[in-house]
């Protein structure tokens, strides 16, 4: 195998960072769509069904390290085809039926195209874990071209995002290996956030109807 010269390593890293930075330019995108949403919402219902939004995206040390974890060959064609989350985007919504109803309106404009939907909330993982999880594609129009950039998006309630950032924690600290008795304890939390949430949205109902 010959060696990498210096002058197709500078190209590389030049190629990673543009490819890199087309990730953040659909980020923006899907955040504009997602605040034009809320404020029209707020505008048109008197209502904001999102209560907040965060987004994210890797950085190049993390996709290198992520690319090496799963036996991805670090090169732009392979991470673009095996690595689906470089950005992402959180939407945290009041009620389950919000959920629903912002994946809905998010993917139902002409120029979002879903990849995949994954609902833990009608099926949740093992440990109780429930969101609603979609991969899409969002056009970046550049100067001379345009890309269709893969964007995952979760969105769950209050409770639900209160429920998996707890769990964060918990396994962060015990470095994943965490006791049996505390994996039950988060097991029975998330059926008590999930009974949270069927309670808000029935008072909600009686309340507005």
């Amino acid at each position: 195998m010959s060696a990498i010269v210096p002058e197709e390593q500078s190209a590389f890293l030049r190629e990673l960072r543009l490819f890199h930075l087309n990730y953040k330019f659909g980020l923006d995108e899907i955040l504009t769509k997602i605040n034009i949403l809320r404020e029209e919402m707020t505008f048109r219902d008197g209502a904001n069904p999102i209560e907040h939004v965060n987004s994210r995206i890797k950085t190049i040390d993390s996709l290198r390290a992520k690319a090496a974890r799963i036996g991805c060959p670090f090169e732009l064609e392979a991470i673009g085809e095996q690595i689906r989350d470089i950005a992402g985007v959180r939407i945290v919504c009041s009620f389950i039926a919000d959920v629903y109803r912002v994946l809905e309106m998010l993917t139902s404009q002409p120029d979002v195209t879903v990849c995949e939907v994954k609902d833990y909330i009608a099926r949740p993982k093992a440990n109780g874990y429930r969101s609603l999880h979609a991969i899409v594609e969002i056009p970046v129009f550049l100067s001379d071209t345009t890309r269709a950039v893969p964007i995952e998006v979760q969105i769950r309630t209050v409770a639900m995002d209160f429920w998996a950032s707890v769990e964060h924690k918990i396994y962060y600290k015990y470095a994943k290996d965490v006791p049996v008795e505390l994996v039950e304890e988060l097991s029975a939390a998330a059926g008590v956030a999930h009974e949270l949430d069927g309670r808000m949205a029935e008072l909600h109902r009686i309340v507005h109807g």
